[in-house]
């Protein structure tokens, strides 16, 4: 089983402290990764990691669909590539409808036919086979709607690119779970209980089905977050984990469409769900901090004293025997918790 950074930047005023990624890269952390929502973009800190490091890997969890045409994040994909000496990860995600039409002002329309789409006009780019041609629902190359000049024409791309381009899709609605599997080299599931992978494995082998069998559990990668946080006060040690849980599964999303929240339900925390979100989306976000269930935390997380996440440590070491977790993607604060993990799991 790999390990990834994930770094949390979501502030004011930006800056990014090298010295855990730098940490990481010494105890042989596979990756590190950022994310974008409606602040800092993802790409400008990468491109600020990678020029600092030489062998860690970079990867964007994620890089917002409704933010940059597909072009584009080919274009941004093929130089960070290069310019790191091919350790750029592009993990891809449509967001959702209150960021997508709130802050882009893009359609949230439907998510995975257009992350289909994209991901093909960018595979089709990276390819470098012939000049780019797409006619989709949601994607046009050369652009022929409402407003076009009819002077456009297919292009092919000046830079060379990877054909074999890792690529990664943020999903775990059962929809983006097939769509992954499809047509990306792996997913990032948001969160995951080791316990549980029947909860994706449906889906990602219906979309596995429709590759004609070029792609199963052997060459994709499941790459899931994980918090951890070694301490011997398990409610400290829970209690931020607790807040953004609460945050996503109560208010990251309208009442009636929060994919987080469906999601804490298919793990089997049906009541809890709903009474986070009625408490969170009724004012009462510290109630609904509290309403977070323990064991929700340490199913899906590491948390405790260095022996206690050494016995939960197994059970991912089983998933990851069984390919059914490539990466874990760990949002961890400091260096002991990042060693602990390094000496149990490289």
């Amino acid at each position: 089983m790999k390990l990834g950074l994930l770094i949390d930047y979501r502030m004011k005023h930006l800056s990014i402290d090298m010295e855990p990624i730098l940490e990481a890269e010494r105890l042989g952390f596979d990756s590190v990764w950022l994310s974008e929502a409606w602040g800092a973009d993802v790409v400008a800190p990468g491109s600020w990691i990678l020029s600092q490091t030489s062998k860690i890997k970079f990867g964007t969890a994620i890089m917002q669909i409704p933010a940059r045409a597909p072009a584009c994040a080919a274009m941004t994909t093929m130089t960070l590539d290069q310019l790191s000496g091919g350790r750029f990860i592009l993990g891809l995600g449509p967001s959702g409808p209150q960021v997508s039409e709130g802050w882009y002002g893009q359609a949230f329309g439907k998510p995975i036919e257009k992350t289909k789409e994209y991901i093909s006009i960018i595979r089709q780019i990276l390819a470098r086979e012939q000049p780019a041609v797409h006619e989709g629902a949601h994607y046009q190359l050369p652009y022929q709607g409402p407003g076009a000049s009819g002077l456009g024409k297919p292009l092919k791309s000046i830079l060379h690119g990877r054909a074999d381009q890792t690529i990664y899709s943020a999903s775990f609605t059962p929809g983006g779970l097939r769509a992954a599997a499809e047509v990306a080299d792996g997913v990032i599931p948001v969160w995951m209980n080791p316990d549980r992978f029947d909860l994706l494995e449906q889906d990602l082998n219906k979309g596995f089905a429709k590759t004609g069998g070029s792609r199963s559990l052997d060459n994709f990668d499941v790459c899931p977050f994980v918090f951890a946080a070694v301490g011997d006060d398990l409610d400290k040690c829970r209690l931020p984990i607790k807040q953004m849980l609460a945050l996503y599964i109560g208010g990251m999303g309208a009442r009636n469409k929060n994919f987080y929240n469906d999601y804490a339900k298919r793990l089997g925390y049906e009541e809890a769900a709903v009474n986070i979100q009625n408490l969170y989306l009724g004012g009462k976000q510290a109630e609904a901090v509290m309403a977070v269930p323990d064991q929700l935390v340490d199913d899906l997380n590491l948390v405790g004293p260095p022996e206690r996440i050494r016995e939960r440590l197994q059970a991912w070491k089983k998933a990851a025997s069984a390919r059914q977790v490539d990466t874990m993607i760990v949002n961890c604060a400091d260096s002991i918790t990042m060693r602990v993990l390094a000496q149990e799991c490289l």
